[in-house]
């Protein structure tokens, strides 16, 4: 929340003294456009995945509480009290496990796995939106350049007319090759601290859900069936 409130009124401050306007109106191509509407796409994802991983984070914590401390963990998963989510349904698969596997040690390791998958979800798509956010941008260099460069092969040092409109155009190259690489750079930091803070979270989850299971779930099953 602390970051997003920054980027907010960052983004106010840019409105209020013309910027983006100067930097939408300038850039002829609408690349600095793409990127600023892709990162709030990005932005929207990013807060959802935020937003569902508290939820996973806030049902792991109260699943603590629900699970006994001796025996009667499956009297638990079969009365359906604990809270919906993904460490339920993990401690659920363990139970089933268990029953299924009779006397010996529990592995839970593929299971594990299984988890920390789901519990990744689409956090991927982070990365791949801050290298196309860069790549637009260099993108946008490109394309600058080649506008800025344009009207020299065509140049006539004595034609004062025509030198005043070649160097406006080369001021307009320059601004989109400007403009697009600096949204672009922003745009892709900006993606990439959202979603290293998600992954964090995310990992946080998962730590939670090992030492849950570790410490209050596979023991016990390990003592009731090998009793």
């Amino acid at each position: 929340m602390i970051f997003t409130g920054l980027c907010v009124f960052a983004v106010v401050l840019l409105w209020r003294y013309g910027l983006i306007r100067m930097m939408v109106t300038s850039d002829r191509t609408y690349i600095s456009s793409v990127i600023a509407a892709l990162y709030l796409i990005t932005s929207c994802h990013c807060l959802r995945r935020t937003w569902a991983i508290a939820r996973e984070g806030e049902a792991a914590r109260r699943c603590r509480a629900f699970l006994p401390v001796a025996d009667g963990i499956e009297a638990t998963i079969d009365a359906e009290v604990m809270p919906a989510g993904m460490v339920t349904d993990h401690i659920r698969s363990l139970v089933t496990k268990a029953k299924a596997q009779g006397v010996g040690r529990m592995d839970q390791t593929l299971l594990l796995r299984a988890l920390a998958d789901r519990l990744r979800g689409s956090n991927g798509f982070g990365a791949f939106a801050s290298d196309t956010l860069m790549k637009l941008g260099l993108l946008g260099t490109i394309v600058g350049f080649i506008i800025m460069l344009a009207p020299i092969a065509s140049l006539d040092a004595t034609d004062k007319v025509a030198m005043k409109s070649s160097m406006g155009l080369m001021s307009d190259g320059m601004a989109v090759a400007m403009y697009t690489t600096l949204a672009g750079l922003v745009g892709s930091i900006l993606v990439r601290i959202q979603y290293y803070m998600l992954d964090a979270a995310t990992r946080r989850v998962f730590s939670d859900a090992v030492t849950l299971t570790e410490t209050r779930v596979t023991p016990v099953l390990e003592r009731q069936h090998h009793g």
